[in-house]
């Protein structure tokens, strides 16, 4: 099995200067100081190590919103930090942050299902290879585990392409206008996803 190929098809980064997956913002606010304090905790010696304690800290300790009826309304890393649990996405800004954070450079992936669900893509110390990492919460049948190559990527949840389920093969180093617009209109107890697109347009 060749490594460098994922079942979920390639990735590729949207932004050719790797600063750009470093860098802080708006969304991914890795210069809070709750947030830094939070990454040099789950620091480990390996870099590797730890992109994975990350991984596992928001998978596991950040709660899915739908799994456990608590509706933050929370999308930027450092809130989604505060709060204790958000949405897909919210989630995925957080794991961005803490990895940022770390010196590991971290962006945005997607996926189309009935909303559009929102995940993370890595470039691991070493690697010349992009992998789908998904801290969505391992509840209700979802089951992301953290991986260190394409071929090794297990997103939450698996494609059915006769729903028009797939993958989007771009790493984004900041939240496309369209989700972002959509997570602004979020209200905390809000329970659903009707303000969430459904699909990128314009996107493969």
């Amino acid at each position: 099995m060749d490594p460098s190929v994922s079942p979920y098809g390639p990735l590729r980064a949207d932004q050719p200067d790797l600063d750009a997956y470093l860098a802080a913002d708006e969304v991914i606010d890795h210069l809070h100081p709750a947030v830094v304090e939070r990454a040099a905790a789950l620091r480990q010696a390996d870099p590797v190590a730890t992109a994975e304690t990350v991984f596992g800290f928001v998978r596991d300790r950040i709660d899915h919103s739908a799994d456990v009826g608590h509706w933050s309304a929370a999308y930027r890393a450092s809130d989604v930090l505060a709060a204790g649990n958000a949405i897909c996405h919210g989630k995925s800004h957080l794991l961005a942050a803490l990895l940022r954070a770390n010196g590991i450079p971290a962006g945005l992936c997607y996926q189309r299902l009935e909303v559009l669900h929102g995940l993370n893509g890595v470039l691991l110390p070493g690697s010349s290879w992009w992998v789908r990492l998904d801290g969505r919460g391992n509840r209700n049948g979802a089951d992301g585990q953290f991986a260190t190559t394409p071929a090794s990527e297990q997103p939450a949840w698996a494609n059915d392409p006769a729903l028009g389920e797939h993958h989007y093969p771009t790493v984004y180093a900041a939240t496309p206008p369209v989700l972002l617009e959509g997570l602004r209109r979020a209200r905390p107890g809000g329970v659903g996803f009707d303000y969430l697109p459904s699909e990128l347009p314009g996107a493969a």
